[in-house]
């Protein structure tokens, strides 16, 4: 029973995206077949032509703005919220369990909430349309905050920090020889879930980027925008080319997160 519910489970989860797949591979009437298409046609390459060709679109820009966004996103998180994971756990300070509670606060604020002020701000600062607006405000969150407290509370013992302090470290070279290597397996694991959210963001880049300069999720937003018909074979070969990139990196890192999650349970 075990193997058959992980079975369906597998199918379950697989089978959007090949069906995902079979559309994109032919034409638009594919979408609305009845019975279904299950195995792919022979337009997948004349699509592909067709979606980069798509100047409303922008696909191209959008790939390479998706992927500056959510690289850089990946790395700040992961290295601010680690600082601040490290201070809040490790250091003694005034305030300190009052700012903990802060950072858990601002995880129950929607981001819808303060998408108009914060419109306003861009606008102030002058990146209204620029990728610097999709950046910026997400460098650091109060989920990646929380994650590296609890996990540096858990994996890093108070007689090893003192240990290093008694040989003459300073806090910096502490969290950067001691706890950053501790701390790996729950980076790598932030890294990734931040990568993967940055890149399918859709509402805040709706509101502050324009088509001339779109993220990949707003280009595919591009391709629906006809008022009289919808090119469903376009529009799921651009689900595609965005959902790649995703898939490569975990097959990638797959094993290594995995690895990593193991290796700070064992810990």
């Amino acid at each position: 029973m075990t193997y058959i519910g992980l079975s369906l489970t597998v199918l379950l989860s697989v089978f959007p995206l090949w069906w995902m797949l079979v559309v994109a591979s032919r034409d638009s009437a594919a979408a609305s077949a009845r019975p279904p298409y299950m195995w792919p046609g022979g337009n997948l390459l004349e699509n592909l032509e067709r979606l980069f060709a798509n100047s409303s679109a922008n696909f191209q820009l959008g790939l390479v703005n998706s992927a500056i966004s959510s690289t850089i996103l990946a790395l700040s998180v992961v290295l601010f919220s680690s600082l601040a994971g490290f201070a809040l756990a490790k250091l003694k300070f005034r305030g300190r369990n009052a700012a903990a509670v802060g950072v858990v606060l601002t995880m129950a604020v929607p981001v819808q909430i303060g998408i108009i002020p914060l419109l306003m701000l861009m606008e102030w600062f002058g990146w209204r349309g620029e990728i610097t607006a999709i950046i910026v405000p997400f460098m650091v969150n109060g989920f990646g905050v929380f994650m590296m407290r609890q996990y540096c509370i858990q994996a890093i013992p108070d007689e090893l920090l003192e240990a290093a302090r008694m040989d003459g470290c300073s806090t910096f070279r502490i969290y950067w020889n001691v706890v950053l290597p501790a701390l790996r397996p729950a980076m790598v694991v932030l890294g990734l879930l931040t990568f993967m959210t940055q890149w399918n963001e859709f509402t805040w880049a709706l509101a502050v980027l324009t088509p001339a300069n779109p993220t990949v999720q707003l280009a595919i937003n591009q391709l629906n925008q006809s008022a009289y018909s919808r090119d469903f074979a376009l529009m799921f070969t651009g689900s595609v080319v965005a959902t790649l990139p995703l898939l490569i990196l975990f097959f990638v890192l797959g094993r290594q997160l995995i690895g990593r999650i193991m290796e700070g349970a064992i810990k």
